[in-house]
């Protein structure tokens, strides 16, 4: 039985405008999960593939991030919830994705070739939307992302 077949709350659409993921394991076949339910859900909303891709990317980069860095000093695995709610009158899709360990900045060596290609997640997702923020506290990480001007790619 692995991580994320236990009892952690299973992705649900809230209604036509939100989806949740709410305690997701940390780990990564819990990630790619997440993106296959986000991509679902996105893709009966957007017809625009290329725009889903990039939302998919950024959102896995942010959870993978969380469960790579946010629980190194926990004995057990952690959680990451994800939210996505889509705002027809802003035209925009905020995700938000919040973990509840602590943020670390991660140690790369830039000399070591197995680290050259690490380091990247963060500049990916303020590339990939149109808007990124981090916020950290004693109570976690939150990473928010904003996309603009998705709903005229509706199907």
């Amino acid at each position: 039985m692995n991580h994320s077949d236990d009892s952690r709350t299973p992705p649900k659409a809230i209604d036509a405008s939100q989806f949740a993921w709410e305690q997701a394991a940390a780990d990564p076949m819990t990630a790619a999960r997440v993106r296959t339910e986000l991509g679902t859900w996105l893709r009966t909303r957007f017809a625009d593939d290329e725009r889903v891709d990039d939302i998919l990317l950024a959102v896995y980069e942010a959870f993978a991030n969380a469960a790579e860095y946010a629980y190194l000093e926990h004995a057990a695995p952690g959680t990451v919830d994800v939210l996505a709610r889509i705002d027809p009158q802003a035209n925009t899709l905020t995700v938000t994705v919040t973990d509840h360990g602590h943020w670390r900045q991660p140690r790369i060596d830039h000399t070591d070739p197995a680290h050259q290609l690490r380091g990247r997640g963060i500049p990916l997702m303020k590339a990939l939307a149109s808007e990124a923020s981090i916020r950290t506290t004693g109570l976690g990480t939150q990473v928010q992302l904003t996309w603009r001007h998705l709903l005229g790619a509706t199907s």
